[in-house]
């Protein structure tokens, strides 16, 4: 015969784990900006390689930086509206907290770009890009999906990769193309159930 007491003693414990996992769990990031970010990426490498740029780097910084200002409104437009139209996030801005915690690697990201071009090390700029990224990625393994942490392992392969073969900078396909799948598939990690974290 089942005790009632440790009956409802497992029902509240997994009434406090499911809350506990889904405040654990951030919502901020939107799987399907991030996946229009990945087209975004594709595109600008095909214009780049095929259309009308001309194959300077130059140009090519200025390509990516129109692919970077589309990605930052696409994934932090949708992270403003997460948190505009949702008051409970409003009433507790601690839950945006993991949005901040990328933000170490994405500033060295940025430090280690202006080292580079200003070393004229043209060719490294994708893969530290790609590695940084990827490093960014892996802050959230407690907040995302597992699926979001090994992308950000397979973005720091990549990268890796790029830093011991460098590709010359004016061929944007290796970078559209990983940057392409990498964010396809972190987007579809983000419409995953929410037990999915590491």
């Amino acid at each position: 015969m089942n005790d009632p007491s440790i009956d409802d003693a497992l029902a509240q414990f997994r009434s406090v784990r499911d809350i506990v996992m889904r405040r654990r769990r951030f919502h901020g990031y939107s799987g399907k900006a991030r996946m229009a970010c990945g087209v975004v990426a594709l595109a600008g490498a095909l214009v780049m390689a095929f259309g009308p740029v001309p194959a300077t780097t130059s140009a090519h910084l200025l390509g990516w930086g129109v692919v970077l200002a589309t990605a930052l409104v696409l994934n932090y437009g949708a992270l403003a509206w997460w948190f505009i139209s949702h008051p409970e996030v409003r009433a507790e801005p601690a839950l945006v907290k993991p949005a901040l915690d990328a933000v170490p690697a994405l500033a060295g990201g940025a430090v280690l770009t202006v080292a580079l071009i200003a070393a004229k090390q043209f060719q490294l700029l994708s893969g530290a890009w790609m590695l940084l990224y990827g490093l960014a990625q892996t802050t959230y393994r407690s907040a995302l999906p597992r699926g979001v942490f090994l992308t950000g392992l397979v973005y720091m392969a990549c990268g890796s990769l790029l830093l011991l073969f460098p590709q010359p900078f004016t061929n944007p396909l290796p970078m559209g193309t990983v940057f392409c799948l990498g964010e396809l598939v972190g987007g579809l990690c983000l419409l995953k159930p929410e037990d999915d974290l590491v």
